[in-house]
């Protein structure tokens, strides 16, 4: 029998923490210096202000990755089974000024940033812990199963030319059905 071996950033909650822990991330950028704000638990009301170089920052209002597929497309895939979980970001921009300048990863307990040298190539890489590394199983890469560990998640990705894109943790394939089908 093999024994079992526990990594530092395993989750070893029993239970998928809930979706909503986390409150929403707003994104406002300074039109003058560039500047990123990440906000948390903004009003629903949107009158938030955040002044930055004298002027007030522009509130990115993020997009479905669909609506610029004609720019970049966007995907994203989950690895690492219960050790080492992670979500790797995937991007084909199909003109350098569309590539991301930074991306976002919304969790469970909070959320990652990220910033992308031009230089860089995908994918890019999440590393989770503790309760956003929770997974139902040990599979490497993510079978995309009902279960769907990261439903949830969000990932933000950013460049002038394309604005805010959000894409949600929610895949779902049936071809994690088809091994069990094939045994029986």
């Amino acid at each position: 029998m093999t024994q079992q071996t526990f990594g530092p950033r395993r989750c070893r909650d029993t239970r998928k923490p809930p979706a909503n822990q986390c409150p929403e991330v707003s994104f406002y950028r300074c039109e003058t210096c560039g500047g990123l704000f990440p906000a948390i638990a903004v009003p629903p009301s949107g009158e938030t202000e955040i002044l930055c170089c004298g002027s007030k920052a522009v509130h990115l209002i993020p997009e479905s990755s669909g609506l610029v597929n004609d720019k970049i497309h966007l995907s994203y895939r989950i690895t690492g089974g219960y050790n080492d979980n992670a979500v790797e970001v995937f991007w084909e921009a199909l003109k350098p000024e569309y590539m991301p300048e930074w991306m976002y990863l919304k969790t469970f307990t909070g959320g990652y940033l990220k910033y992308l040298p031009k230089t860089k190539r995908p994918p890019l890489v999440f590393s989770l812990a503790d309760t956003d590394a929770f997974a139902y199983c040990d599979e490497d890469p993510c079978l995309e199963c009902v279960f769907r560990c990261k439903r949830g998640f969000v990932i933000y990705s950013y460049s002038r030319e394309t604005g805010l894109t959000a894409i949600p943790l929610d895949k779902m394939t049936a071809q994690w059905q088809s091994g069990a089908n094939e045994k029986a």
